[in-house]
């Protein structure tokens, strides 16, 4: 499939202030170690070994650097530790174009997961996170970060969770709704937070954000049993404008306030899928962005306009599973793309 780019609007929406405000994304960064054949070993009886090669990833970090390459002014607001993984990050989100002027230097240490890759490249994580940096949230740390102009906060993850910092950061949803459209993605771990959290907490999220964006894994977690077009209603009912679940190789559904949509997905040969919910969720926000839909309500966003952000966010998804890791594609490599 080759998306095809929608005509941008007249004028940006009543209150929004317009394409060049960047997008925040607001979260975790958490390094990402993946199993390698051990190298070396002590002298005398073999003794088993593990290899760890260790990738910045964590969703909000991987959305924010997918974002920067695509092209879109991206401000990353994060809490980055000082430690060995932090200089990564730092490197990582800076080589990509994001702009960490909003970002915590933080004395705690990093996040790590390490993930354990099945057959089909899906990725099953194990957490070191406990008193790590990126939970530790104050409401004065968030309102200084967060001051700068904004057309879109995107967050959610374990930073939206995790105490201390995850009530903190509601509260900035709800401040920051008042100028900048509101996005948030869930993206459940169930071996590090109970769902039950997020089915409680969902209501409210739903209540101040815009677009709710949900893996399959993520809706079975938050409402098991239920179908895509019933778990859109009741995410509607609870406040939400714009609904999206993303499907792995079965595309993307969609449901603006009750009108329904479905993307394919785009053929890839598959390496992993780490960081393609996160990628496809750049995508997304890149086009709205260029299309200057960002920064209020959605108010006239029309569907031939929203199936082109589908799109969009599908090819980038599609090119970050052909690769190892969460290695996003630049706007370059990707020819096509709508809001180039």
């Amino acid at each position: 499939m080759s998306p095809t780019s929608a005509s941008p609007p007249s004028s940006p929406p009543s209150g929004a202030p317009g394409p060049a405000a960047p997008v925040a994304v607001l979260g975790e960064c958490v390094a990402d170690a993946f199993t390698v054949p051990a190298s070396g070993g002590p002298a005398g009886p073999a003794i088993p070994a593990l290899g760890l090669e260790v990738l910045p990833g964590g969703g909000p970090a991987n959305t924010a650097v997918a974002l920067a390459r695509l092209g879109t002014p991206t401000r990353f607001l994060g809490r980055l530790s000082t430690d060995v993984f932090g200089r990564l990050f730092r490197e990582h989100l800076t080589a990509s174009g994001v702009d960490l002027g909003a970002a915590v230097e933080a004395f705690e240490p990093s996040t790590l997961a390490v993930a354990d890759l099945d057959a089909e490249g899906r990725a099953d994580y194990s957490f070191h996170a406990e008193g790590t940096a990126d939970w530790q949230w104050t409401d004065e740390e968030l309102a200084t970060a967060a001051a700068g102009p904004a057309s879109c906060l995107h967050t959610g993850s374990l930073a939206l969770v995790r105490p201390p910092g995850g009530e903190a950061v509601e509260r900035l949803l709800e401040r920051m709704r008042e100028r900048a459209t509101v996005s948030v993605d869930p993206n459940v771990r169930p071996a590090l937070v109970d769902p039950a959290v997020y089915r409680e907490r969902l209501p409210r999220w739903c209540a101040v954000a815009d677009v709710l964006r949900l893996s399959d894994d993520d809706l079975g977690h938050l409402l098991p049993g239920e179908g895509l077009e019933a778990a859109a209603d009741t995410f509607h009912g609870h406040g939400v404008t714009l609904v999206v679940v993303t499907l792995g190789p079965g595309g993307v559904f969609a449901s603006l306030d009750g009108t329904r949509l479905r993307v394919p997905a785009p053929a890839v040969e598959v390496v992993d899928t780490v960081g393609a919910g996160d990628s496809f969720m750049a995508g997304f926000l890149h086009a709205l962005h260029t299309g200057g839909a960002l920064g209020g309500r959605l108010d006239g966003l029309a569907a031939d306009r929203l199936e082109a952000a589908l799109a969009t966010g599908a090819a980038v998804a599609a090119a970050t599973c052909s690769v190892r890791g969460a290695n996003p594609p630049w706007a370059h490599q990707l020819d096509g793309l709508p809001g180039r």
